[in-house]
């Protein structure tokens, strides 16, 4: 079955639905409706962009195209956590670039050498789809988890010391905001794990069922997805801490300066 394509002029009819939510906005004075504007047009230019690109490398499916496409997707979601945290470049920089590589490499590889059993695991048809859906997971869950552990460090900075000066070691004494870092970063993804399919129908399966895929297959599929990137999302996760936390404290223990400041 051929999936039903959307002409140009429909999609401009589609994109009328905006008007509903800036309306709103503007009816309540909420000051979002200039960044809702600009956040349409650019997702509407980028998505075409990516669109025209990715038709271009399908057709050329080289291995090596897709992993410097996958290493420029890095780069970009590093940039964008380090501006969202408002952290130091030179702290938080490189743990976020070897936490997101290392993890999507990992986990997407696992999936499509062993799950999958796909001859060629780097064909551009599962490698860099995959590879995005891990990306912008990993993204939202590393910038959440940042946020909340550096405020969590500098609001209670003297619980952290008072740890420090009966005896706990810098992991002991970290520990706590960890944990509170981690439990605010995957409780929404361990709330929608558990409501989908009862409550919500999951973009992915809902994309491969409208492109003709069985719902067996599509049910299948959207399993390992939530897998891989639940996975993923606490593997970069852990890397990314652990090597950011070297490059925040002193030899004493004693926070640096990593925020950037107005």
């Amino acid at each position: 079955m051929e999936t039903t394509d959307i002409s140009y002029i429909s999609m401009v009819v589609g994109l009328l639905l905006m008007a509903v939510p800036i309306y709103i906005f503007r009816f309540f004075k909420v000051p979002l409706i200039s960044s809702t504007v600009i956040a349409t047009v650019r997702m509407v230019v980028q998505l075409f962009l990516i669109g025209l690109y990715l038709k271009y490398l399908f057709v050329l499916n080289s291995p090596w195209v897709n992993f410097l496409w996958v290493i420029l997707m890095v780069v970009v979601a590093s940039f964008t956590a380090a501006v969202r945290t408002r952290l130091r470049r030179r702290t938080i920089l490189l743990p976020l670039c070897v936490g997101l590589s290392a993890s999507a490499l990992c986990v997407g590889l696992y999936f499509l050498f062993v799950v999958l059993r796909l001859a060629n695991p780097f064909d551009a048809r599962y490698f860099v789809p995959i590879m995005g859906i891990l990306m912008g997971n990993m993204l939202t869950v590393n910038v959440m988890a940042l946020n909340t552990f550096y405020d969590g460090i500098e609001r209670e900075r003297q619980l952290y010391y008072y740890l420090l000066g009966n005896g706990a070691t810098h992991l002991e004494a970290v520990t706590p905001f960890v944990r509170r870092a981690m439990e605010k970063a995957f409780a929404p993804c361990i709330a929608n794990m558990a409501v989908m399919g009862l409550v919500s129908l999951p973009g992915t399966m809902i994309g491969q069922i409208l492109g003709g895929s069985a719902p067996g297959i599509a049910i299948k599929y959207q399993m390992m997805i939530i897998v891989i990137t639940f996975s993923a999302s606490m593997l970069s996760l852990v890397i990314t801490l652990f090597m950011a936390d070297r490059r925040s404290f002193d030899g004493f223990g004693r926070l640096k300066d990593v925020r950037l400041r107005n």
